[in-house]
């Protein structure tokens, strides 16, 4: 409820004031009275409700009929509102009288009232429907039983004319891009027509302008019109006031998505402003708020059902693509391949884009978020994803390096987990990083703020500097499973690997070779045996393990995880000239999830007797007792040889969540 509007009233004149339905007006009766005054009385009309109240306690309800008077008093106040909106300006009034000491009336004050009501709205319990003058309106809490209008944000694109997204746009181009927006309503009740020299105002904040776009949509005889009334370029906007019981239908957009300077809060006002005369500014009567939330980019875990697997057509991986193909058809889902004339060369679709998406009670739609690399396939997110029902975020800092890091191999995302008593329903963002005493590399500014600023995946920062490409999905990955848990987390173990070679060679396999068949290793015969005498390639997986141990103790605790939900994959490494560590064979860490189909990095380990690969054997017998399928891919040579994997240069579209994100409790 607003606070009391003062109303200063004037002995021997009649005032006209607006009085809006639900607010209470004050008027300082000891203050307006004539000299010799003493005492005074109160008569008003019956769509008037009228106390006196001296020094902030009411005292007893006026009643016209009643004839009390009342003692005039230092701060004695008449509070008044009305319950009923007028038919006719000046339809109601107040009439105060003044008596001298003897009772003898010396004067009268009076007020002739117009009650209007004024009631901005929009869906504050999340429903669907556009409420009435809600009481949580105005403000916002997250949780099951939090309220709060939500605001999408219109970044993808309806009409394949426009130059760039629905957000960059101040033109509606067809219903559908009502759809992505918020609906507002203003209802109003009163007169046929406002007393001379009010008028209403829909406004917002110059701190806003570049956060919210509101269109209205007006009826001309040709049919429905949307106007754009509040954003960048216009800070608000005259409401035409038709008179009787009216709603003007409004259509709000979010521009920006949360991040380090924005909240993702954006409040919309409407006022009742009054002149004294032409030429004198105008003053807010009443103000009414509404407060909206934008939605966040979510991002979807491996666990979640595949829809559209993207991989990069080269001229080297046509096998590959083959094989995926294969892989695809099991998954359900649909293989969509990115050519030269987009891709120019660049086969890393991982590490350009990341797929996500935004949800509000009316719709979701899915969003790619461009990484700030652009080394040939910029084009791919503006060119072939951007469109209907399919948006466009980007973060480029305009003054940082940029690293391998700022690459979106090294973002992944857990599944739901609970860690220390908190709920994580979307899972936690995982970034890779560097000790923060290293002075090594770290992901751009800029993109960490976004990622953080979402606030519904809390993110976890990784040590992934110690490798040479430095991605967090070099080390660790997620797989679905169908038991309580959900879901295991898959993590690189060189000490996993040497534990295996140990019990082949003591199985009298030690001469069991690696690498046959693979196109690109080199020519030297490596078997078992010279693994594990290998004491540089020893120490050097050993600060390997110490590498990942450190970052499996982070998540164990970031994630709420215990050792039975994770499970060691075999994995060797080998230090650079720089000192970062590059896979010795490919690795099956970096493998495609498509539910329960895994498609594998052939790692070509040591072949034994029964000519398979015991690499292959110790990962089949480690997933496929939890449902899961190993697909082994065996083209990966031109993956691999570029210091990349196989996830690296596929990247999954997933289906979002079915939890609200605004059930989350950050």
């Amino acid at each position: 409820m607003p606070g009391d509007r003062t109303l200063r009233l004037q002995h021997g004149n009649r005032i006209e004031a607006l009085c809006v339905l639900g607010t209470y007006i004050s008027a300082d009766v000891y203050g307006a009275a004539p000299p010799g005054a003493v005492s005074f009385g109160v008569k008003h009309t019956e769509g008037v409700s009228v106390e006196v109240a001296c020094r902030g306690q009411a005292e007893v309800g006026s009643d016209a009929s009643s004839g009390t008077r009342w003692p005039l008093a230092k701060g004695t106040v008449l509070r008044f509102s009305m319950s009923q909106a007028s038919t006719e300006v000046n339809d109601n009034k107040i009439t105060v009288s003044f008596y001298a000491e003897g009772g003898q009336p010396i004067n009268q004050a009076g007020v002739f009232l117009t009650g209007i009501g004024i009631s901005l709205d929009v869906d504050a319990d999340r429903d669907g429907v556009v409420e009435k003058n809600s009481p949580n309106k105005a403000s916002w809490t997250w949780g099951p039983e939090g309220h709060g209008a939500i605001l999408l944000v219109s970044c993808d694109k309806e009409s394949t004319f426009a130059p760039a997204s629905d957000c960059d746009d101040e033109r509606v181009f067809n219903k559908e891009d009502m759809l992505d927006m918020s609906q507002m309503v203003l209802r109003t009740e009163g007169p046929q027509r406002l007393p001379r020299g009010y008028e209403i105002v829909l406004y917002i904040s110059v701190s806003d302008a570049d956060k919210v776009g509101v269109f209205h949509v007006q009826n001309p005889f040709f049919g429905q019109r949307y106007v754009h009334v509040l954003g960048q370029r216009k800070l608000y906007h005259t409401v035409q006031y038709t008179g009787g019981a009216a709603e003007l239908d409004f259509f709000v957009e979010g521009l920006r998505f949360p991040d380090d300077t924005f909240s993702g809060l954006v409040p919309i006002h409407v006022s009742l402003l009054d002149t004294l005369a032409e030429g004198i500014p105008h003053m807010p009567v009443f103000t009414d708020t509404v407060l909206f939330k934008v939605a966040p980019w979510i991002m979807t875990p491996n666990t979640l059902a595949p829809v559209t697997v993207f991989v990069c057509s080269m001229k080297d991986n046509y096998l590959f693509i083959k094989e995926m193909k294969d892989l695809v058809n099991k998954g359900s889902c649909e293989l969509k391949a990115c050519f030269g004339y987009i891709n120019r060369g660049d086969r890393w679709m991982q590490d350009e884009i990341e797929f996500g998406y935004t949800h509000g009670p009316q719709k979701s739609f899915p969003v790619v978020l461009d990484s700030p690399r652009d080394t040939g396939l910029e084009q791919l997110p503006v060119k072939e994803l951007l469109g209907p029902d399919f948006g466009y975020v980007s973060r480029e800092p305009l003054f940082e390096v940029l690293t391998s890091l700022d690459s979106f191999g090294n973002l992944e995302v857990s599944p739901p987990v609970t860690a220390a008593g908190k709920e994580y329903p979307l899972g936690r963002i995982l970034i890779g990083s560097s000790f923060l005493t290293s002075g090594g590399r770290r992901m751009t500014r800029m993109v960490r703020d976004f990622l953080y600023a979402q606030q519904v995946q809390a993110p976890v920062e990784l040590y992934s500097d110690w490798l040479a490409v430095g991605h967090v999905d070099e080390f660790v990955t997620f797989v679905p499973t169908s038991d309580a848990k959900r879901f295991r987390m898959l993590m690189a173990s060189p000490a996993a690997c040497y534990k295996l070679f140990r019990e082949k060679q003591k199985e009298g396999q030690g001469e069991a070779t690696m690498f046959k068949g693979y196109s690109g290793a080199d020519t030297k015969r490596v078997t078992i045996n010279k693994v594990l005498s290998n004491d540089l390639l020893a120490q050097q997986n050993q600060y390997a393990q110490r590498c990942i141990d450190w970052n499996r103790d982070i998540l164990k605790k970031e994630l709420g995880l215990m050792e039975e939900d994770i499970i060691d994959l075999p994995a060797l490494f080998k230090l650079d000239k720089q000192g970062k560590a590059v896979p010795y064979f490919p690795n099956m860490i970096t493998m495609i999830v498509l539910a329960k189909d895994l498609g594998i990095p052939k790692p070509f380990g040591p072949v034994m007797g029964g000519g398979e690969c015991c690499l292959e054997q110790r990962t089949r017998s480690l997933l496929e007792p939890l449902g899961l399928r190993c697909r082994f891919l065996e083209e990966v040579a031109s993956y691999h040889g570029s210091l990349g994997e196989v996830r690296c240069g596929i990247n999954v579209r997933r289906q979002p969540f079915a939890f609200k994100w605004w059930h989350v409790t950050p």
